[in-house]
């Protein structure tokens, strides 16, 4: 069976972008998540709700990284087939270069510094 691009473009930010420079919280529409941050300036999150990333839909652990907790972080030999070992939680004091791109699944940005554009899919 095919692929509908028509869905697939919804899961790569093909429903609008946010452009933030502040450090106001931003939260995607009802229902949508940000899929990408693109990095215009060096940027640190805040390290409460300034990465907030969506739980995977299974339901199995959080699969994407955050600053509530660390993604994929199982104990060594734990591991399953949607979650590995060894991730850590991203806090203020990771920064993120200038012209980076980040994928995942986030429900709220909040900058504690930089300058970013957020793109939205479902």
């Amino acid at each position: 069976m095919g692929i509908n691009s028509t869905e697939v473009a919804y899961n790569f930010g093909q429903l609008g972008s946010v452009f933030n420079d502040g450090t106001a919280a931003i939260t995607p529409p009802t229902n949508k998540v940000f899929v990408a941050i693109t990095m215009l300036a060096d940027t640190t999150f805040d390290s409460s709700g300034g990465l907030k990333a969506d739980n995977d839909s299974a339901g199995a652990g959080l699969e994407y990284i955050g600053t509530e907790a660390a993604a994929h972080n199982l104990s060594v030999a734990s591991e399953t087939t949607s979650s590995g070992g060894g991730g850590q939680q991203v806090d203020v004091s990771n920064s993120f270069p200038e012209g980076l791109t980040i994928f995942g699944r986030w429900t709220e940005i909040d900058l504690a510094s930089g300058m970013i554009i957020a793109y939205i899919g479902d």
